[in-house]
């Protein structure tokens, strides 16, 4: 009888763990993430808004959440796909162009993989952009606001793709057909694609250097204005405890339909990292945007948009999951571009900002 008991306890246990591994080995994940934060610009803009040139963290003077979103992921040898709603200022920023539900779906996108012996892939839907080294995700960057650059170029972008990582994992290179940028759905009266390219070579674990362009028309066709950006960027890792960021963006755009001048735009910025310890990390950075034409900043100035930016960030991770970040920054303008709270405008924005990050 005893060994009745004991065969089937021990058959019980080897199928729990059986399932276990099934269950463990599932291709379909679940996660989420959300960001809330209190900022104040000491401008402090009568409608409680940062400049028009800010989309993340974009509130001031009050308890936000920047995004908030979950996700599903299903990911096998061959085929892959992402589904990712959200919410957030950073949402009702960037997506305002979008028409209903479009306004909330931060990722939806299919991918398979091309043949058996190559890492080559096709994917297509709603995908993070290719552009630059900052993401939406905060609790994924070395400062907690973004950079101007990472600001006044594509989050996200609709189209499809085809890339390929070599054998080694040196090498990325990836082609895209764009809805436009930064787009879901096309302009009205808008017929042309845009097309990018991303070019991403990593001769060690501590160094990547990283090339991605746009090239398109992002207004209807009787007023098309061509459009062509270049994205570099260069990530290294000095130690384990220090690394540095560094890129440079430079875009043209057609002055009038079918003409033969282009206005031009530009911006750089660096960015250093300090692990201090295991829960603490500092962060500064530098940057400068200049865009005289209005191309992407209008700012209706003599000069047009040229800002100096700086910023010092300090994070604490509270556990592995969840950061307590704090930052100061501060930006100076060649003209008064910055709103203050009565008629009054400034060439100088002041602020700081607190924030909870929690990865799930």
């Amino acid at each position: 009888m005893n060994i009745k008991i004991i065969t089937a306890v021990l058959s019980l246990a080897f199928s729990g763990a059986a399932f276990a591994q099934e269950v463990e080995k599932s291709p379909l994940t679940f996660s989420g993430y959300a960001e809330t934060y209190f900022q104040y610009d000491a401008n402090n803009p009568d409608n409680n808004t940062r400049p028009g040139f800010i989309y993340s963290h974009n509130r001031n003077n009050e308890v936000s959440l920047n995004l908030g979103f979950v996700k599903a992921n299903y990911d096998t040898e061959n085929v892959r796909a992402n589904l990712s709603l959200a919410v957030g200022s950073y949402m009702n920023a960037n997506y305002s162009a979008e028409p209903g539900v479009l306004k909330n779906i931060y990722e939806a996108n299919v991918g398979f993989k091309v043949g058996k012996n190559h890492n080559l892939w096709i994917t297509a839907g709603i995908l993070p952009s290719h552009i630059g080294y900052e993401s939406a995700v905060g609790a994924d960057c070395f400062t907690l606001t973004r950079s101007i650059m990472a600001e006044n170029s594509p989050y996200f972008e609709t189209g499809a793709k085809i890339s390929y990582l070599s054998p080694s994992g040196q090498w990325e290179l990836t082609g895209l057909y764009l809805n436009g940028w930064q787009r879901i759905q096309r302009v009205d009266g808008n017929t042309t694609p845009g097309f990018g390219h991303q070019i991403v070579y990593r001769p060690s674990a501590q160094f990547s250097l990283n090339s991605s362009s746009f090239i398109g028309n992002d207004k209807p066709d009787n007023v098309r204005q061509k459009r062509y950006f270049h994205d570099l960027y260069a990530a290294f890792e000095v130690t384990t405890k220090v690394k540095f960021l560094a890129g440079f963006d430079i875009g043209w755009e057609q002055e009038a339909t079918q003409g033969d001048k282009y206005n031009k735009w530009y911006g750089a910025s660096v960015m250093a990292q300090l692990m201090a310890t295991e829960k603490l990390n500092f962060a500064i950075r530098g940057e400068y945007y200049q865009d005289k034409s209005g191309v992407i900043i209008a700012s209706g100035t003599p000069n047009g948009f040229e800002t100096y930016g700086v910023s010092v960030n300090a994070d604490y991770k509270i556990t592995p999951n969840l950061v307590w970040r704090t930052e100061i920054k501060n930006y100076s303008s060649k003209d008064a571009v910055f709103a203050k709270n009565t008629a009054e405008t400034s060439d100088n924005s002041l602020s700081a900002i607190t924030s909870l990050a929690i990865k799930f």
